[in-house]
């Protein structure tokens, strides 16, 4: 009898100890080794098609991966769709008509889902998608931890003041990304995304008209960008963020903060931080740099363990 009810204490004891483990569960690098073994070769196979296709994509499923972990931690809020009983974050201000890329992690997650029916999260995939695009872009490499889980619900209201803005000034900036326990060289380092993608014009319209008193600005790349974005209309005319090498993971990003030719004001607002120059001129330390502190951010606040569910489609709530 005695004997029992130790066996049965144990057990009990056991159970709670699980569920502990798995409430508080951290991420790791081999957490679908054994339940969906092929999951990095899905997601790079389906980022090197897209790429193939369409450059841009890299950067803008990058962003995507920002724009997510910033508002209530890496969660997959922002695939979300709004409903009539839900609201996302998909129409805030610096998401709408902005963020893109949605349909190809809707792709993604369908191959994923035929080889591993609900194992792997939305948040999960945009993390790895982010990753590849990266990669196949030219750019570094890095281990992502995984075991994320997807949120429930999303923030409209976060998404609209949580995320940095084109116009912010250094202060802002660092402030910003502190709240999110990131430092002022994360942010100097993750700027460095913008070596690929594009902006519009209403982002860069100011800084090019030369407005903005708080920044310098080259005269002949002003001029050139005043071709692409007129003082009235066009505000959704592209520019790429960065002119050399729009489609290539590099370093000139910080190059062209150095010669002040950067896009966007809360780009130019970099250079006083001696990190521009020394990313300017070595690539190496940069590609470093730069994969550390996208582990980091990617570990913002992610719902683990039980929290959170496992999504069957990316845009929608199970």
């Amino acid at each position: 009898m005695v004997l029992s009810l130790r066996i049965h204490y144990f057990i009990a004891v056991s159970i709670l100890s699980l569920l502990a483990c798995s409430t508080n569960a951290q991420l790791s690098i081999n957490f679908y080794d054994r339940t969906c073994p092929n999951l990095q070769t899905i997601v790079r196979n389906a980022m090197e098609h897209a790429i193939n296709g369409e450059p841009r994509l890299g950067a803008s499923i990058l962003r995507l991966f920002f724009h997510d972990c910033f508002v209530n931690g890496c969660d997959a809020s922002i695939l979300l769709d709004d409903t009539d009983t839900f609201v996302g974050e998909k129409n805030a201000v610096p998401n709408q008509n902005s963020v893109r890329g949605f349909e190809l992690i809707d792709n993604i997650k369908s191959n994923v889902e035929a080889a591993c029916n609900g194992t792997v999260s939305c948040a999960d995939i945009l993390a790895l998608a982010a990753r590849d695009g990266v990669v196949l872009l030219g750019g570094p490499s890095w281990a992502v931890p995984l075991g994320r889980r997807d949120a429930r619900t999303a923030s409209l209201s976060a998404a609209n003041n949580e995320m940095p803005s084109p116009f912010s000034d250094l202060p802002t900036l660092t402030t910003m990304f502190a709240a999110k326990g990131l430092s002022s060289r994360d942010l100097t380092v993750l700027s460095g995304s913008h070596t690929i993608g594009q902006a519009q014009c209403q982002f860069f319209r100011t800084r090019i008209y030369n407005n903005n008193n708080n920044s310098s600005i080259d005269s002949s790349f002003a001029a050139s960008r005043k071709v692409i974005c007129p003082l009235d209309g066009g505000d959704f005319n592209l520019s790429p963020l960065e002119s050399f090498t729009p489609n290539y993971f590099d370093n000139n990003y910080y190059s062209e903060i150095v010669a002040n030719r950067a896009l966007l004001n809360s780009d130019q607002v970099l250079l006083s931080d001696p990190l521009v120059g020394t990313y300017s001129t070595n690539n190496a330390a940069f590609f470093t740099d730069f994969s550390h502190a996208m582990v980091k951010m990617g570990n913002i606040s992610p719902l683990t363990g039980t929290s959170g569910e496992i999504r069957k489609n990316c845009r929608l709530v199970n």
